[in-house]
């Protein structure tokens, strides 16, 4: 995989602009609007992943989720059958 440049700096227009028409103290609509353009400025920014990134990022997620679903399941009927045992019979608690 070869590194990409990422730059996660906002542009000086941008910056310029918005120090500027924070002097000016614009109305409403002007700060939406302010508001709107940096968002399209910083949304250029955005790098897309290529495909064999996605599928990573997915399989990575989803092996993180299973491990966390056996982990908490694993808590739960270890609970279960402590407190079974504390509380009754701990042969009647079936996995």
């Amino acid at each position: 995989m070869a590194p990409r440049d990422v730059v996660d700096e906002p542009s000086e227009d941008v910056v310029a602009t918005a120090r500027k028409e924070r002097a000016a103290k614009k109305g409403f609509f002007a700060r939406i609007g302010l508001f709107v353009r940096q968002v399209m400025a910083e949304l250029r920014k955005v790098v897309t992943p290529t495909r064999k990134e996605l599928v990573s990022y997915t399989l990575v997620v989803l092996v993180f989720v299973v491990i966390m679903m056996a982990l908490v399941t694993g808590f739960d009927f270890g609970f279960g059958w402590v407190v079974a045992l504390v509380f009754g019979d701990p042969a009647s608690y079936h996995f």
